[in-house]
């Protein structure tokens, strides 16, 4: 593959790709930079080790390239020397050097047209849980790529992805009709 195609089939990806740095990073021009810097480095990877996709593709490459990104940085941002009189402000609203970096919320997802009850399960899910439902779900990633983006066993994905249907089952079956009414069938974890 040439340069110009390897580029072009890159480009192809690069609004999932900003998608993941905003669920990263919960901030626009931090996204932005991140992306950049996906793109710098699969650019440079690319050159040195000829243009051709890597493992799980493309556009897990990309992804993989963007979560090891976001969290080398956060690790450099936590062993930067951190002002004595800023750390110990209770009047600052930055959070603490040591807390968890920023997970993914949900606000670059697009939530107008999800009916409030789905919103509402998937909001109780823990992070981890809620990662794997949404890039299984709305980014349709397969299981091995979403192993690759996080770093973890395809087992663990399975078993995230499983909890979070099965929570989220839980979560509508509460409520009266709700699965009927929303089209969900078989939300317990198999696979359709």
């Amino acid at each position: 593959m040439t340069r110009e195609q390897f580029e072009a089939e890159a480009l192809e990806h690069l609004d999932a790709v900003f998608r993941m740095a905003m669920h990263l990073t919960r901030d626009k021009e931090r996204a932005e930079d991140l992306v950049q810097d996906v793109y710098v480095r699969a650019l440079k990877s690319a050159a040195r080790n000829g243009f051709e996709a890597k493992g799980g593709g493309l556009r897990a490459w990309l992804f993989t390239i963007a979560h090891n990104t976001f969290y080398t940085n956060i690790k450099r941002e936590n062993r930067a020397p951190t002002a004595v009189g800023e750390f110990h402000s209770d009047a600052s609203s930055e959070p603490m050097p040591d807390d968890p970096p920023p997970a993914w919320d949900g606000s670059s997802f697009d939530w107008q047209h999800v009916d409030d009850r789905l919103r509402e399960a998937i909001d109780t899910l823990k992070d981890e849980y809620k990662q794997v439902l949404i890039m299984w779900g709305v980014q349709g990633f397969k299981y091995r790529e979403i192993a690759e983006v996080l770093d973890v066993p395809i087992g663990t994905v399975m078993s995230r992805l499983h909890r979070s249907r099965k929570m989220v089952a839980d979560a509508l079956a509460d409520q009266p009709g709700a699965l009927e009414e929303l089209g969900i069938r078989n939300m317990n974890g198999s696979s359709e």
